[in-house]
C-alpha cells in the first residue's frame, strides 16, 4: 500500500517537474523537491521499489535544474 501511494506520489510530482522544464517556470522545483522527498520517504517504508526510485528520479530531475536555472529561472 505504501508502495502504491509512493508512486502515485511520485506520478503527480513528474508532471509537475515536467512543466517546470518550461523557462521561466523553475520555481516550481522548490515545491517539486519536497513532495519528491516525502514520497521517497514514503517509498522507502515499503516492499517494493518503484516508488523510492521514480521520487529519486523526479528529485535529481528537478535539482539540476535548479542548479542550470540559477536557483530561480
Amino acid at each position: 500500500m505504501l508502495n502504491l501511494i509512493s508512486v502515485l506520489s511520485g506520478l503527480m510530482t513528474l508532471v509537475l517537474a515536467l512543466v517546470a522544464l518550461i523557462p521561466l517556470l523553475g520555481w516550481l522545483n522548490w515545491l517539486v523537491i519536497p513532495m519528491a522527498v516525502v514520497g521517497a520517504a514514503i517509498g522507502a517504508m515499503s516492499a517494493g521499489t518503484a516508488g523510492r526510485n521514480l521520487n529519486i528520479f523526479v528529485l535529481v530531475v528537478s535539482a539540476i535544474r535548479l542548479v542550470l536555472g540559477g536557483g530561480i529561472f
